[in-house]
């Protein structure tokens, strides 16, 4: 018997040839040379020489290598969690109430303002906000000042300095689960929610039952883009405060940045970036196994 299929796959195999190339140039040779460079103590100027595991045991007793991945939690709690629970309901509120009330055009206004952030450069962004958190003239402390409160040294104190960080990262952030998830309300069936109102349903249970269970999908996505983009952080940091004071805000690409670059210690930044990426590597498998047994038991 002759298959259907074998002429159909052959056919397409040239057009995977690029992307396949691509992968293995940009991703999969710079990533086993990362690995190898990981096993030895180089400078970046003399051959490298072969240590093992050296430096994966020396991580492993690096309190500036475990304060990074620490920081790191604060960081995913402001570029993953806040956003993701912010956006869903500012999403359902702009298109529940203001697309309603108000106008297509005023949600769609208050959803471009609120991706803006997404769009500055973020060397840009970065400079505006630390001149609004500038101790001595910065906007923030002579609002603060004018009513009567204390002004901080919000991004050069140990004690507020990851805190104004992650604020910063809630208003980077926002608006990409925003835009994601008021795209996404529009494909639910008007249907749905007018079936629960007649039985009814009020706005938080149609939300909590038929929103978040019908947007579901698009969930998982923001969850798992937002996770591996706050655990690769890294112009943001270096912006704002170069991961000080001491060790305040600093992160695993920024700590790998300095042995890289600033204390020439390139085996042992190769080393802190290959955990990184094994760590981002089995998250995203986490994430896409469990959406795919969701959508097994859906029957999708």
């Amino acid at each position: 018997m002759t298959s259907t299929r074998s002429p159909l796959n052959k056919g397409y195999w040239p057009f995977l040839v690029p992307g396949v190339l691509a992968l293995l140039l940009v991703i999969i040779i710079p990533f086993l040379m990362n690995v190898g460079i990981s096993f030895t103590k180089w400078n970046g100027i003399t051959s490298p020489t072969w240590i093992g595991l050296a430096n994966y045991e020396k991580a492993m007793h690096d309190e500036t290598f475990w304060a990074s991945f620490k920081n790191n939690l604060y960081v995913i709690v402001a570029m993953t969690i806040v956003p993701t629970i912010a956006g869903l309901l500012l999403s359902a509120f702009l298109y529940d109430y203001v697309a309603n009330k108000m106008g297509k055009g005023v949600a769609s206004f208050f959803r471009a303002s609120y991706y803006l952030p997404q769009i500055l450069p973020v060397a840009i962004a970065g400079v505006v906000w630390r001149w609004i958190l500038q101790p001595k003239w910065g906007v923030l402390n002579w609002i603060l000042t004018g009513i009567g409160l204390e002004g901080r040294n919000w991004l050069g104190s140990a004690d507020t300095a990851m805190y104004s960080v992650m604020g910063i990262m809630v208003w980077f952030q926002l608006g990409y689960p925003l835009v994601i998830f008021m795209a996404a309300l529009q494909r639910v069936d008007p249907d749905i929610y007018e079936a629960a109102s007649v039985d009814g349903a009020n706005w938080m249970q149609k939300f909590t039952k038929i929103t978040i269970h019908q947007i579901r999908p698009e969930i998982f996505v923001v969850v798992l883009m937002t996770l591996i983009h706050s655990l690769k952080i890294f112009a943001q940091i270096f912006v704002l405060t170069r991961g000080g004071p001491g060790r305040a805000t600093i992160v695993p690409s920024y700590f790998a940045y300095q042995n890289f670059f600033e204390k020439a210690n390139v085996g042992y930044g190769a080393t802190i970036s290959t955990i990184m990426t094994v760590i981002i590597i089995l998250l995203t498998i986490l994430f896409i196994n469990a959406q795919s047994r969701q959508e097994l038991r859906e029957g999708v």
